[in-house]
């Protein structure tokens, strides 16, 4: 049965793949392969992404959809993360850090606007940083707690000042959680987008497809698109075939890998890899599941070398912990648990979980879906019953484990930079997981220096790992096709955005 479920998700990969390869009835598609129209003169892009925002605003509303599309596009922030992970001035031209590190002076751009045509001031990141503290529901808004105070010293300067010092915080800010919001919120951040960056909302339509538009008072460089059509698949398959056909111009981690592989062949088209800070998290109800011996079962028995080739036609790497291997304290934890069920039957039985059996509530995403079926295979053949529950995403699933915690287990990519605190680091997170010494050595090692840090963090990780509240599939690549003439694609994933900024034709 094991080896069949496995299997059979590569099977029907490849059969897509076989028919996507042959098929020549796509509009726009020929036995030689696609047909594009002329790209030289074009000023749109349509790029095809899977989960859709419910609404706009990631401050009260969490998952990687709203920052996804809104971060670095319409939202910006003092400072930016770049293609290969270093800090960027963005807003902030400059900055200084004093000695201690606990103050930080930011020199903003001057003449800066937001989409409506108010000015961007000082002020305007003062009261954005204070709401991350008051306002956001967003777990990611407890990343800025370390905050103390916030000055403007003048129109064009602020002054920040920590509580300590941080060796992650200026990284921070080039996430959705440093996202410069106007001062007044005269407006419904659901449903209405004011911001900085190139582009600005001009059109939702729930369920096909949202327009960004291109901003001829954009402060920098403007973009070299007038517009971007963002549409929304929910089937792989279909997304696949709308690029073939010509339909759209960019799909987004929206085939399996096999489907991927296939592109690379296909004419006309560019198939990029690139890295991400999307962990694939089988993750645990810990209030349902108390006992470490029985989370540390479920890690024994699962096989994700098989999960990994399955679902990325081996893309995506193994991981053993929420830490990349771009974050500086990562360490290669993937074989702390091997796949060993034996062992997972022994501790079973240990903690008396003999006959279990579990519900496995995912959302209504394909590498959900798929995992949750190899992974309910594997838990069998230790003795455990799962039952798959596909839900809604992200309403249904959002609403039920996200924010009620009814689940047992679930399977969900958790693409914020820098999370790992995030997930672990709250009782009242949906995992659940509890442990306040986690916190203090994690603080502990955030104000050292950054030898300490490094070493510091590397322990709260193994112990977080030893404890299993969740465990990582893998981390999933991205990957990106496209028609070959569409230049300046961000292909590595380094916050929760998919920068569109640079979108051009050739």
């Amino acid at each position: 049965m094991l080896r069949d479920v496995v299997e059979r998700w590569r099977a029907v990969a490849f059969v897509i793949v076989v028919l996507l390869t042959l098929s020549g009835c796509y509009a726009g598609h020929t036995a030689s392969g696609p047909v594009f129209a002329g790209t030289g003169d074009r000023r749109d892009a349509v790029v095809a992404f899977g989960a859709e925002p419910v609404n706009l605003d990631f401050t009260r509303t969490s998952g990687a959809a709203i920052p996804q599309l809104l971060l670095n596009n319409v939202y910006e922030t003092l400072v930016k993360i770049g293609q290969n992970g270093e800090i960027q001035p963005l807003l902030a031209e400059r900055w200084e850090i004093s000695a201690d590190r606990l103050t930080y002076d930011f020199f903003l751009v001057p003449g800066v606007t937001f989409s409506d045509g108010r000015p961007f001031t000082s002020a305007d990141v003062v009261a954005s940083f204070e709401r991350t503290q008051t306002d956001w529901l967003n777990a990611i808004a407890g990343s800025m707690a370390i905050i103390e105070s916030a000055e403007a010293i003048s129109e064009t300067q602020v002054r920040v000042t920590l509580s300590r010092p941080s060796n992650q915080w200026l990284f921070t800010l080039g996430t959705a959680a440093g996202a410069i919001f106007p001062a007044e919120l005269d407006f419904d951040l659901a449903t209405t987008a004011i911001g900085t960056g190139p582009f600005e909302v001009s059109q939702v339509a729930p369920g096909s497809h949202i327009i960004l538009s291109g901003r001829s008072d954009y402060w920098g460089a403007p973009p070299a698109l007038d517009s971007v059509t963002v549409r929304y698949f929910s089937d792989p398959t279909a997304a696949v075939n709308a690029l073939r056909a010509g339909d759209v111009d960019l799909i987004l981690n929206l085939a399996t890998g096999d489907q991927f592989r296939a592109l690379e062949q296909v004419a006309g088209l560019q198939v990029l890899v690139g890295t991400s800070t999307g962990e694939v998290l089988w993750s645990f109800n810990n209030r349902r599941f108390p006992d470490v011996r029985v989370r540390q079962a479920f890690a024994y028995a699962v096989d994700r070398e098989a999960v990994l080739a399955a679902l990325t036609a081996d893309f995506g790497i193994l991981l053993g912990s929420m830490v990349t291997p771009q974050d500086p304290f990562f360490e290669d934890l993937s074989q702390v648990f091997p796949y060993d069920p034996d062992r997972a039957r022994e501790l079973l039985a240990e903690a008396g979980a003999v006959d279990l059996t579990v519900s496995l509530d995912v959302p209504s995403l394909p590498y959900a879906m798929q995992a949750a079926e190899i992974i309910q295979a594997y838990l069998a053949q230790v003795g455990v019953t799962a039952a798959i529950n596909v839900l809604e995403f992200p309403a249904v699933w959002l609403e039920q484990v996200f924010r009620n915690h009814d689940f047992d287990m679930s399977v969900i990519m958790h693409s914020e930079a820098w999370d790992l605190l995030t997930v672990f680091g709250s009782p009242d997170y949906y995992v659940g997981y509890d442990n306040p010494e986690v916190l203090r050595q994690a603080a502990l090692a955030d104000s050292g220096t950054p030898e300490q840090w490094v070493a510091g963090m590397r322990e709260v990780v193994r112990e977080i790992v030893a404890d299993v509240p969740a465990v990582v599939l893998y981390l999933a690549p991205t990957l990106v096709a496209a028609n070959v003439g569409l230049t300046g694609i961000a292909v590595n994933a380094v916050t929760e955005s998919f920068d569109l900024t640079n979108l051009g034709w050739h």
